[in-house]
């Protein structure tokens, strides 16, 4: 049992973690053995977030005065929360595909960029593309018209060189080009 010491400091280390956060998921973890909590944080972390599994009366005092208070009707039972500033797809999609290989860990809620989002919409979450491909769809599109504007101006310059060639060619009665010729008379 932690003494009151103990206490403060892990309501400390706990809000200035979740302060921060943008993201956060509530999971409740009953049956889950070590090792699959092992596996679950390694994968947490690889995702760029942090878990943390805290309790209930703690939570809640630590969550005062952070966005995640909106969430304290989540905080019973045991309680983990998975959290990060940047990508919640992410770590959505790390959370998802776990609680599908062990049924025993459950969404309670979740918080997305200040936003309560029900256990129910978290699978729709993980199905959204991450940032990531987000990123370079956008930049396709982007990038398409100007490539499409460069092949046609190319076109433009390559059929006016290939004209050029086959005027030449008539007027020198398909003999080579010029410059060839100014090689041979120097020869």
């Amino acid at each position: 049992m932690k003494n009151r010491e103990q206490k403060a400091e892990a309501i400390s280390e706990f809000s200035e973690g979740i302060g921060s956060a943008q993201n956060a998921f509530v999971l409740d973890f009953k049956g889950i053995t070590v090792p699959q909590v092992t596996e679950l944080r390694k994968q947490v972390r690889e995702s760029g977030s942090e878990y943390v599994v805290i309790k209930n009366t703690l939570a809640l005092i630590a969550v005062k005065d952070t966005p995640l208070q909106k969430l304290t009707g989540t905080f019973s039972g045991m309680t983990a929360i998975a959290y990060n500033t940047t990508d919640p797809v992410a770590l959505a999609k790390v959370l998802t595909k776990f609680a599908k290989d062990v049924p025993s860990v459950q969404f309670k809620g979740a918080l997305l960029a200040g936003q309560v989002v029900a256990a129910s919409e978290i699978q729709n979450i993980a199905n959204l593309p991450s940032r990531d491909e987000l990123l370079s769809k956008l930049l396709y599109l982007m990038q398409h018209p100007i490539r499409g504007l460069a092949v046609v101006l190319n076109g433009t310059i390559r059929n006016f060189a290939v004209v050029l060639d086959q005027i030449a060619k008539q007027k020198g009665g398909g003999e080579a080009p010029a410059a060839t010729d100014a090689v041979e008379a120097t020869a």
